[in-house]
């Protein structure tokens, strides 16, 4: 199987039909809706601020206490840093991310390393974090124990800037195996459907999203 990654499983997860012109037979490229473009905007003034010690706009002040709270806490800190994680049978190496035998990709928003410990922060730009999902803390989690064998425990946290929410989980090394493998499910089913070469849509509210404009159920 290819090299993976949170959005990519997501992807399949929300349309199979999706996922298979976006990453299989790539006719489709993702630009991004007017929601992603400003995550990607906020994402970018957090890590300026933190990593570089740049002023927040003006505009993004309303995350300056959270960011000033993470900016505070002790240890190396590490923006957007990029986690590639190789798999041999049930074993698990650290790998570069784009690595020829890389398998699992991830990207961390900030990572704070304090010898055995470690704090591992997802920004999320949502309105609503009713609908969080920390599967991608344990991902995250997993791929940061196997790249930092010296960290014992994470504490983790998917940061929703805008509605001022925060969904926290902590990790142990002794686990990490189990946090790596949170989609082994989905990654078998997307296996089962390139060997089959059957991607099937699914309808849903973010059909109008979609940028597989061929699909029947397009809605743009």
């Amino acid at each position: 199987m290819t090299a993976w990654s949170y959005s990519r499983v997501n992807s399949f997860k929300q349309c199979p039909k999706k996922y298979y012109h976006l990453y299989v037979k790539k006719d489709v490229k993702d630009t991004g809706s007017v929601a992603t473009r400003y995550g990607t905007l906020v994402h970018t003034a957090a890590e300026e601020y933190i990593k570089d010690g740049k002023d927040l706009p003006k505009k993004y002040d309303f995350m300056q206490r959270t960011l000033d709270a993470f900016n505070n806490i002790e240890g190396d800190k590490h923006c957007e840093i990029r986690l590639g994680v190789a798999k041999y049978d049930d074993a698990y190496e650290p790998t570069k991310f784009f690595a020829k035998d890389v398998w699992y990709r991830g990207i961390a928003d900030l990572l704070i390393l304090n010898e055995d410990k470690a704090y591992l922060i997802d920004y999320k730009t949502g309105k609503s974090a009713n609908y969080a999902d920390t599967k991608q803390l344990d991902l995250l989690a997993g791929a940061v124990f196997i790249n930092f064998p010296e960290v014992k425990k994470i504490k983790s946290a998917l940061s929703f800037v805008v509605c001022n929410k925060f969904i926290a989980k902590e990790h142990t090394a002794d686990m990490y195996k189990s946090y790596i493998n949170v989609f082994d499910e989905l990654l078998e089913r997307i296996e089962v459907a390139a060997k089959e070469d059957v991607w099937n849509a699914v309808e849903s509210g973010l059909c109008k999203f979609c940028p597989v404009t061929s699909c029947e159920h397009n809605r743009r």
